[in-house]
Parts: C-alpha cells; structure tokens; sequence
C-alpha cells in the first residue's frame, strides 16, 4: 500500500491480472443432492482479530464474529497470502458446522471460504470477503 495525503491514509494499488495467464481447477463431474448441500451452514462473519500461529508457516488464527454471542476461532492455512493486521474488520464467508479439527494443538471450529487458482504457475488464494453491511451471522443460500 501506498500513503495517500495527509494522515497517513492508505490506498491499495490496482493489480491488473492477465487472465491468459489463469488455471482454475475443472469442477466436478460428480453432483450433489439438494439435501446434502442444504446441510452446509455458510455464515457471514465479522474478523474481530488474526494473528499467526506460533511454530506455523502457514496457519493463521481467526477469532470471529459469527452472530451467536460466543467468539468462534477457525485456524487458517493462509499466512503466506495475507498479513493479519489487513484482515481485522472484514466481512468473511465461512461453514460453521464441520467438525472442530485439531491443528497445531488449537481447535479449529469451520472452515473459511476461498478462491484458489493457478496464475502464470504460481498458486494464488483470495479469501473471499464481502460487503461490510452484511451482518455476522447471515445465512448465505
């Protein structure tokens, strides 16, 4: 990020992609019943803090806001995409009703949604965020 003006306001620089230069994955062929599909509970939540795991080059610890009242934590494999500190405020998309998963001896509760392809060879992810009006906990359908 570039300063911009007084104040030390900052201001992102526009990465122009080539999108000759993407590889996404093919999708499935295989389809998935309405009903197993519907058993998915995508969430909207508010990222109240993140900070590296210690001992990890690729985890990230989020503690969420997910409308329920209680913190949810979701342990990330991202670090190498995102500095922490630019995460905290944003709006996510995570599945809150997978099993909690033990890593790096802290339990992850969900998993966050995220793009993930090729470009000129080098995988790239974006974690998905969305639009800050969106309130934690929306259900997404």
């Amino acid at each position: 990020m570039k300063p911009e003006g007084k104040g030390g306001a900052q201001k992102k620089e526009t990465v122009k992609i080539d999108f000759s230069k993407v590889e996404i994955e093919p999708l499935f062929e295989e389809f998935v019943d309405f009903d197993t599909f519907s058993k998915s509970d995508f969430r909207a939540v508010k990222i109240k803090n993140c900070e590296e795991v210690p001992k990890s080059d690729k985890l990230l610890k989020f503690t969420l806001n997910d409308g329920t009242g209680e913190d949810r934590i979701i342990l990330s494999g991202i670090k190498k995409y995102y500095d922490p500190a630019e995460l905290v405020g944003k709006t996510a998309i995570a599945i809150v009703n997978l099993p909690p998963r033990k890593m790096m001896g802290q339990y992850s509760n969900g998993m966050l949604i995220s793009a993930v392809n090729n470009y000129d060879g080098e995988e790239m992810l974006n974690l998905l965020l969305v639009d800050d009006r969106i309130p934690a906990g929306a259900k997404l359908y």
